[in-house]
C-alpha cells in the first residue's frame, strides 16, 4: 500500500508518464471498488483522512478524456473515460432497484445494501453492509457511510474532494437520517444518532444540546461531531443584536432534543425486514 501511495503522490506532482499515472490510478480504483482502500478510516477511535487517496481520485479526472457514455442513444451522457458506471453483479448481493440510479466506478458498496431509484453514489464513497440508500439520495464523493444506516428519501450527503486533507462527511453505524436532510462539509455523525427530517448540518453549524446544556461546534482540530445516540431535530434561536433582534427574527439551528431510548428503537426497528437477503 505504501508503494501505491508513493506512486500516486509522484504522479499527482506530474512526475510520472501518462501511462504510469493511469496505471496507478486504475490500481487505486480497483482497491476503492473492493473496499480495501478508503478515503478516510477510523484508527484508534479517530477518523483519519488519506490525502493520497483523494489525490489519486483527482488524478483520474486529470488523466481521463471526455467520452460518450450514452445508453441506446435515448439517454445521452458524456464523462471522463476513467469514470464509467460501477459494475454491479448478482453475486455482490446489492439490491439495485430499477428506476434510474447511478453508481460511479471507484466506490465501495457492501453486501445487502439497497439502492432505491433515483439515487447517486459518487467516486470514493464507502457504503457499508445492510445500509438503505432511499429515493433521491446523493452520497457524495469520499463520503463514508457505516453499517445498517438508513439514508431516507431526499437526503443529501455532501462530497469533499478538495482540499485533499479535509475530512469527508462521515455517517457511522446504525444512524438514521430522516427525509430531506443535508449533511455537508465534513460533519461526523456518530453511531446510533438520529437526524430528524429536514435537518441541515454543515461544518459551521452549531448544535445546541438541550439534554447536556452544551453547544457542539467545529474547531481547528476537529470537525463538527454529532454525539453518539443523539436525536437531532431542526430548531431556531433568536437573533440577539442589531436589526434582527429589533425585528424579532430567529435563525435556524439544529437541536439535540433527546438521546435514543426504547421508543426511538421501536420506531426504527421496522427497517430490519427491508435489509434481509
Amino acid at each position: 500500500m505504501n508503494q501505491l501511495k508513493k506512486r500516486i503522490e509522484n504522479a499527482f506532482q506530474n512526475n510520472a508518464s501518462k501511462k504510469e499515472a493511469l496505471h496507478c490510478f486504475q490500481e487505486l480504483k480497483d482497491r476503492l471498488n473492493s473496499g480495501t482502500v478508503r478515503a478516510a478510516e477510523k484508527i484508534d477511535g479517530h477518523w483519519v483522512v488519506h490525502a493520497w487517496v483523494k489525490q489519486g481520485i483527482l488524478l483520474g479526472f486529470r488523466q481521463g478524456i471526455l467520452k460518450e457514455m450514452s445508453i441506446d442513444r435515448r439517454f445521452t451522457f458524456y464523462d471522463k473515460d476513467t469514470y464509467p458506471l460501477k459494475t454491479v453483479r448478482l453475486k455482490d448481493k446489492i439490491r439495485m432497484v430499477p428506476g434510474g440510479s447511478s453508481v460511479r466506478d471507484g466506490c465501495y458498496i457492501g453486501k445487502n445494501v439497497v439502492v432505491m431509484p433515483p439515487s447517486y453514489i459518487n467516486v470514493g464513497a464507502y457504503v457499508d453492509e445492510n445500509t438503505m440508500v432511499d429515493s433521491h439520495v446523493l452520497v457524495g464523493s469520499c463520503a463514508q457511510i457505516g453499517k445498517r444506516v438508513h439514508l431516507s428519501a431526499g437526503t443529501q450527503i455532501g462530497g469533499v474532494l478538495e482540499p485533499v486533507g479535509s475530512i469527508p462527511v462521515i455517517v457511522e453505524d446504525d444512524v438514521l437520517v430522516g427525509g430531506n436532510c443535508g449533511i455537508f462539509e465534513g460533519v461526523v455523525v456518530s453511531e446510533k444518532a438520529v437526524i430528524g427530517a429536514g435537518t441541515i448540518l454543515t461544518g459551521s453549524t452549531p448544535i445546541y444540546d438541550l439534554v447536556h446544556d452544551t453547544i457542539y461546534r467545529k474547531t481547528e482540530k476537529q470537525p463538527l461531531v454529532v454525539p453518539s445516540a443523539a436525536v437531532v431535530v431542526p430548531g431556531t434561536r433568536p437573533l440577539t443584536h442589531g436589526k434582527g433582534q429589533e425585528l424579532g427574527l430567529s435563525i435556524y439551528t439544529p437541536i439535540v432534543i433527546k438521546y435514543r431510548d426504547r421508543k426511538t428503537e421501536k420506531s426504527t426497528r421496522f427497517e430490519t425486514l427491508l435489509r434481509q437477503d
